[in-house]
């Protein structure tokens, strides 16, 4: 379910803002993966929270903040240069949105406390929890930007 409801996610936002939109997230999520993994201050921000359940949610508002201002920064820099109707290049955007999926759930077993806030079910650990296969799923989305 986690994962289907983070693909829908990313096609809506690809069919609503248009393609160059989930290409300029996708290499925001990928700043905020060095950003955040090299982020002395996390003792500072996370101080206050008096569970492992808060501390979750505070990491999680860290790395979209980070995510947030990295889309951002990209986006200013990035042409436009898709302009399209919504449905026009579908399988491309399909392919677009699961390349995002792939990152977000990557992140979520080997870089973010997703864990500790829900259980995805144990199909999505065995793809996605086995620390042999995290460099190939972040190489994914590179190639999915390849093809795009």
């Amino acid at each position: 379910m986690y994962f289907l409801i983070v693909f829908g996610a990313f096609l809506l936002y690809t069919l609503v803002r248009g393609r160059q939109a989930v290409i300029n997230l996708i290499m925001g999520l990928y700043f905020a993966l060095l950003i955040s993994l090299v982020f002395p201050y996390y003792e500072i921000f996370l101080s206050a929270a008096p569970t492992p359940h808060s501390e979750a949610i505070g990491k999680l508002i860290l790395f979209s903040v980070f995510t947030l201002v990295a889309t951002i920064l990209i986006t200013r820099i990035m042409p436009d240069e898709f302009r399209e109707k919504k449905f026009e290049s579908f399988p491309k955007k399909v392919l677009l949105a699961l390349g995002g999926t792939i990152l977000v759930m990557a992140f979520s077993f080997h870089v973010l406390p997703i864990t500790e806030l829900l259980t995805p079910g144990t199909p999505i650990q065995s793809l996605f929890a086995a620390k042999d296969y995290f460099f190939w799923w972040l190489i994914a989305p590179f190639v999915v930007l390849y093809w795009n």
